[in-house]
């Protein structure tokens, strides 16, 4: 049997650091002074699994909600003798100045700090503890951590307290003790986003032997400075560096670059226009590239060959055949080329393997996988021309697609525009089109990014998208191991007393296919969460605004279905004024006959528990059942329901009926001929989980009319509808699946 897309199961390193860190104190540790989380004594961890341990960590605490974080867990790590770091990957707001103080005496190698916004400059002082060390370093995004907290002096000492640790850094303190003297090791170098107020050149004096180095979002006060790399820089990225001759000058020196990156985020803020002659000079000086993007730059024409001589021939890679001018000079295809945003990307023949662009799918691709970790700018744009290749055309790399845009949305949780855009794409990448190939684990990713995403954003964007992705899924099969956490979901966003409308009826409608065909269990579970309040609410709502529509319906459907055999939640409904909705709607919609279905279904799973019944048993509730015996409404549906009610009210008694108005006699009159005028052979849409409550009414002699009703209920739904057979292998329940008598195999 082939694999389908995205089969490839977890290794068992990752299922066992993952259940380790769910099941920390039964496993590694104990419960220490003051409830503090300490290493097992006995516990020796070697690098490969203590990074692992961390960095999954932190995986876990930004994208599953189910996990709790340990507010300790770092200082498991404070002691080399029982445990070693050597490359931890850390990122957005969560991580603090004390984490990285609790991993000080670590040899790390690699640190690489993303979007850390609570660090401050006690940080950068714990930073010089590893600079022995230090070979990869990244504070991409982490501008506060060159500002002290509250003005504070720079400090970090083991006796230190954490009273700070909440506030943002003073962004009027700016630290000028740090240096990077003596971080002799360190090769690779992330200072994407530093402040303007830090001199970049001053900063990176000290730092002799770089190889790499991303100064993304920096403002460059001179270029001269790069030049003392030129014998060593092997990467230079200077995204959004607003560029000049002078600094390409400088760049086209350092002569070993094998990446280059002189890309912007958009063609419209730049006044600097690559040239011919720009773009000549960066290939013929700079022999050793393998990686250029010159995305988001303004191109002039005389950059590419004219129309008519690039039409000739197939689409090639091949330096000599290129399409744009001065790549003509390469000795070989590029690895990478980044044209996102420039009219480059739509010529014919590119000499790169892989391009950015926004030509083609392929393209695309390449620019979400290229620009998710640092660019999301740019990747909110790439994910949303995928969204249009999904939607209008034919994703033909599905796998790369649903896995280029689930990372993108795990990595930028906190970013609305990825989370608009990688919703919407989502929705279209697992419709019906697409679900055959795709996994069960691949299916469960997009889940849980689509309910991070709702639990994030309240939007109405975000939450219309990912409730329509939801709708892609069967209910509640591939739902039901975030069954509590969608449900909770869902009944927050129909918590607005004005809610947008077709987000409400998308909610209600996913509210009343989780609770069907479910166990008792998670039913008792739901309503435990508000679900019978929150549908009598929007029925309340819905009949001051005299309105009886798809939310309406789909409310009393779910009722119906979260009461069934559900005792707790038919109390629910009663104590929440339930009965006096149900007189209200029959009163305001009295020609709904879809509506009367739902509503007499839902009681009939509240005369079906004994204790309940009493409350029915009123003048005016036996009325109107009485009344709707006579109903023609939705074929049989509402009289037969009606009746169903009765008959367990009957059930217990003719000591049970309290009241001379109506008479037990004259009801039961009229069940009997309500029940004689119907045809056995009428279609219905009924489905029972089990026949017990209608079982319970057969063995007795008080009240004939209920055995009568069960009777000719459990014969209706034995009896094929089409033939007429009793053990046919089609109950009448399953007619909406063979819709015609020639399907039938009696026939």
């Amino acid at each position: 049997m082939a694999a389908k897309a995205g089969d490839n199961p977890d290794s068992l390193m990752t299922l066992a650091t993952v259940f380790c860190l769910r099941n920390l104190r039964k496993t590694m540790c104990y419960q220490g002074f003051r409830n503090k989380l300490c290493l097992r004594s006995d516990i020796f961890l070697p690098s490969e699994i203590c990074d692992k341990l961390v960095n999954i960590y932190m995986d876990l605490v930004l994208t599953d909600s189910n996990f709790e974080p340990e507010e300790s867990f770092f200082q498991l790590f404070s002691d080399p003798r029982s445990t070693r770091l050597t490359r931890v990957q850390l990122r957005e707001d969560f991580v603090r100045d004390r984490d990285l103080e609790a991993i000080r005496k670590q040899d790390l190698i690699e640190l690489h700090l993303t979007y850390c916004n609570s660090l401050s400059s006690r940080s950068l002082k714990t930073l010089t503890c590893f600079r022995e060390t230090l070979v990869s370093l990244c504070l991409f995004g982490c501008s506060h951590i060159f500002y002290r907290k509250g003005g504070a002096p720079l400090a970090c000492n083991e006796d230190s307290e954490d009273e700070d640790e909440e506030s943002p850094a003073s962004r009027q303190a700016l630290e000028t003790d740090f240096s990077f003297q003596g971080f002799n090791r360190l090769r690779l170098l992330n200072l994407g986003g530093l402040p303007d107020e830090v001199d970049a050149e001053t900063l990176l004096k000290p730092l002799k032997s770089l190889t790499s180095l991303d100064l993304s979002n920096v403002q460059l006060l001179g270029t001269a400075f790069l030049t003392q790399w030129k014998d060593r820089l092997a990467s230079l990225v200077l995204y959004n560096v607003d560029l000049s001759e002078e600094l390409v000058s400088t760049v086209v020196e350092l002569v070993n670059l094998r990446h280059l990156d002189i890309s912007r985020e958009t063609r419209r803020a730049s006044k600097f226009k690559m040239t011919r002659k720009i773009l000549t000079a960066i290939v013929q000086r700079l022999v050793n590239l393998v990686s250029l993007d010159i995305s988001g730059h303004i191109m002039l024409d005389n950059c590419t060959v004219p129309h008519f001589e690039e039409a000739m021939g197939r689409p090639s890679i091949e330096p000599c055949k290129s399409s744009i001018y001065p790549f003509q000079d390469l000795k070989r295809p590029l690895q990478f080329l980044g044209l996102y945003d420039t009219t480059l990307c739509n010529v014919t023949h590119i000499p790169a393997y892989k391009v950015t662009g926004s030509k083609n799918e392929d393209q695309v691709l390449n620019a979400i996988e290229a620009y998710t970790e640092f660019r999301p700018e740019l990747a909110h744009r790439a994910i949303n021309q995928l969204f249009d290749i999904a939607r209008i055309q034919h994703c033909s790399q599905l796998l790369r697609a649903l896995q280029l845009v689930i990372a993108a949305l795990k990595c930028h949780k906190y970013d609305k525009s990825i989370q608009v855009t990688g919703s919407a794409a989502l929705f279209y990448l697992t419709n019906t089109e697409y679900r055959s190939d795709q996994s069960v684990r691949l299916r469960r990713e997009v889940i849980q990014v689509v309910l991070n995403g709702m639990e994030q954003y309240q939007e109405v964007t975000v939450q219309r998208n990912c409730c329509l992705t939801l709708c892609n899924f069967s209910i509640p099969e591939e739902l039901e191991f975030q069954y509590s956490r969608v449900n909770q979901l869902l009944l927050k966003i129909l918590e607005p007393a004005r809610q947008d409308e077709s987000i409400q009826r998308i909610a209600v409608h996913l509210c009343n296919a989780l609770v069907c065909q479910v166990d008792n269990h998670h039913k008792e579970a739901v309503g435990k969460m508000g679900f019978v309040k929150t549908m009598l609410n929007l029925i309340q709502k819905k009949l001051q605004d005299r309105m009886c529509d798809q939310v309406m319906e789909f409310s009393w459907s779910a009722l119906w279905n979260i009461t069934d055999e559900t005792p707790d939640n038919c109390q629910m409904f009663l104590n929440c004024r339930g009965m006096s909705l149900f007189l209200e709607c029959l009163q305001e919609f009295p020609d709904k006959q879809e509506l009367h279905r739902n509503m007499l279904g839902l009681l009939g799973n509240v005369a079906e528990v004994k204790a309940l019944r009493p409350q029915l048993l009123t003048p005016q509730f036996i009325t109107v059942f009485s009344n709707l015996l006579d109903s023609k409404a939705d074929g049989i549906e509402v009289s037969y329901n009606a009746c169903g009610v009765l008959s367990h009210i009957m059930f217990d008694g003719p000591e049970a009926w309290m009241m001379e108005e109506p008479r037990r006699d004259t009801v039961m009159e009229k069940m009997w001929d309500a029940i004689q005028s119907w045809d056995v052979s009428s279609r219905r849409n009924i489905n029972y989980r089990s026949f017990e409550p209608i079982l319970r009414l057969l063995p007795q002699s008080i009240s004939p009319v209920s055995q009568h009703w069960a009777t000719w209920a459990l014969f209706n739904l034995v009896v094929c509808c089409w033939c007429g057979v009793t053990d046919c292998c089609l109950p009448r329940s399953c007619i909406i699946h063979y819709p015609t008598s020639e399907l039938c195999p009696c026939t």
